[in-house]
C-alpha cells in the first residue's frame, strides 16, 4: 500500500476514533471494525498455522477482541491504535483456545533455537550487566531479527499461562500469577504481549526447579500435589518453591517496571 493511502487510512481511523470517544456511536464503532479488519486476519491466519482451527471462527472471535480494543482506546494517551488493538485481538483468540483446549505447535526448528537462545541470554545478561537486545540475542543466534521475534512470539504463546489459578499461600490467604501483571485488564486470557514477554523473561531468571514448579502449577494447571509426584519432590517443597518463585517474580516484574 503506497505511503501516501496508509497515511490518509491512519488519518481516518484517528478521526473516526475520536469522534466515538464523543458520540459511542455503533455506526462510527463499526466502521473502525471494517478499517482495521486487516488486524484482525492477520493474527487469525498467524494462529490458523500454528493450530489449524477455522479461520472463520478464528476472525469472528478476533474480531471481539478489536470491539473491545476500540471501546477502551484513549486518545489522550498518544498511542498507536495498531498496537493498541493486537494484543486485545490476540488475547481474545488465545482464550478461545484455552476454552477449547487447542495445542499450539511450534516448529522443531525454533525450539531448537529458543533453548539456544535461554544460554546465549544469560551468557549476554552477565558481560552487558542487562537483558540483551532482540538485535544482540538474533545476531549471536545468527538469524534475523525477525526471524528472532517470531520465535520468541510462538514461544510465549506456546500455551497460555493460567494466570487467575488460586494458590494457597500460607497464612496470607491465596496469590496468583495475574497479580503480578500491572494492568488488570489482561489478567488471565488479555495478558498484553509486552507482560508476557516480561513475564517469561522473568521466568528464566529463577532456578531451575523453582521455574519448572510454578510452570507446573501456572503452565499445566497442576494440583500441587501431583507437581510433588512429577517432580520427585514433597508438597512442602513445592509449596516453598511456588511461594518463593511468586516473590522473586514480583521483585523481577517490579524491577522492570522502575
Amino acid at each position: 500500500m503506497p505511503t501516501s493511502t496508509t497515511n490518509e487510512l491512519k488519518c481516518e481511523i484517528w478521526q473516526l476514533l475520536r469522534e466515538y470517544q464523543l458520540s459511542r456511536s455503533e455506526t462510527v464503532r463499526n466502521q473502525l471494525v471494517q478499517l482495521n479488519f486487516g488486524l484482525v486476519r492477520k493474527e487469525a491466519h498467524y494462529w490458523m498455522n500454528q493450530c489449524r482451527e477455522n479461520y472463520d471462527d478464528l476472525v469472528q472471535v478476533g474480531c471481539l477482541g478489536l470491539i473491545r480494543a476500540i471501546e477502551r482506546f484513549e486518545i489522550s494517551k498518544g498511542h498507536a491504535f495498531s498496537s493498541f488493538a493486537i494484543p486485545y485481538i490476540r488475547g481474545e483468540i488465545q482464550h478461545y483456545l484455552r476454552d477449547k483446549g487447542v495445542t499450539v505447535r511450534i516448529p522443531r526448528r525454533y525450539l531448537a533455537l529458543q533453548q539456544r537462545a535461554i544460554g546465549i541470554s544469560r551468557s549476554l545478561r552477565v558481560k552487558y550487566n542487562r537483558q540483551p537486545t532482540d538485535a544482540e540475542l538474533a545476531d549471536a543466534l545468527e538469524i534475523s531479527i525477525e526471524e528472532w521475534q517470531d520465535i520468541k512470539l510462538a514461544w510465549v504463546n506456546r500455551a497460555p499461562l493460567s494466570l487467575d489459578v488460586p494458590v494457597q499461600d500460607g497464612e496470607e490467604g491465596s496469590t496468583s500469577l495475574g497479580e503480578l501483571v500491572p494492568d488488570h485488564h489482561y489478567r488471565s486470557f488479555q495478558l498484553a504481549q509486552e507482560d508476557q514477554i516480561r513475564l517469561q523473561q522473568a521466568l528464566f531468571q529463577l532456578e531451575q526447579r523453582t521455574r519448572e514448579v510454578l510452570e507446573c502449577v501456572f503452565l499445566h494447571d497442576l494440583t500441587q500435589k501431583q507437581v510433588a509426584e512429577h517432580l520427585g519432590i514433597s508438597v512442602v517443597t513445592v509449596s516453598r518453591r511456588v511461594k518463593k518463585g511468586l516473590d522473586l517474580l514480583k521483585h523481577l516484574m517490579c524491577t522492570a517496571d522502575d
